[in-house]
């Protein structure tokens, strides 16, 4: 189990309200939401950065997508949302355990994201 922030509330040592939970990872709000709705999923396993995964990561980075898709749905931000993973602090990483940000309920700018 990580050290980090994420490790310690998977864990249970720093108590957090999830929102989802299942044996592979868990869903959290964002402490400093960026938008109306701003959730973090986190794998339980500790990647540090998406770059450090390995090719027997593929099923879990898999299942985080898939469930980063069902949580917008049930947030009420399927129709429009930004998934977001940082990698390395120049990205604005801040806790080396990867996880995916799901971003939503405001509209977004076109530019520097677009897609």
């Amino acid at each position: 189990m990580s050290d980090t922030i994420f490790g310690k509330i998977i864990s249970g040592e720093i108590p957090s309200e999830f929102l989802y939970e299942d044996e592979h990872c868990i869903a959290i709000n964002d402490i400093n939401p960026q938008a109306p709705v701003h959730v973090l999923v986190i794998p339980k396993q500790s990647i540090p950065r998406l770059v450090d995964a390995q090719l027997n990561d593929q099923a879990l980075l898999g299942h985080l997508m898939l469930v980063a898709g069902k949580l917008a749905q049930q947030l009420g931000v399927g129709d429009a949302f930004r998934l977001v993973v940082n990698n390395g602090a120049e990205a604005g990483q801040t806790v080396f355990h990867l996880h995916l940000h799901i971003i939503g309920g405001r509209a977004f700018a076109e530019g520097h994201m677009a897609g």
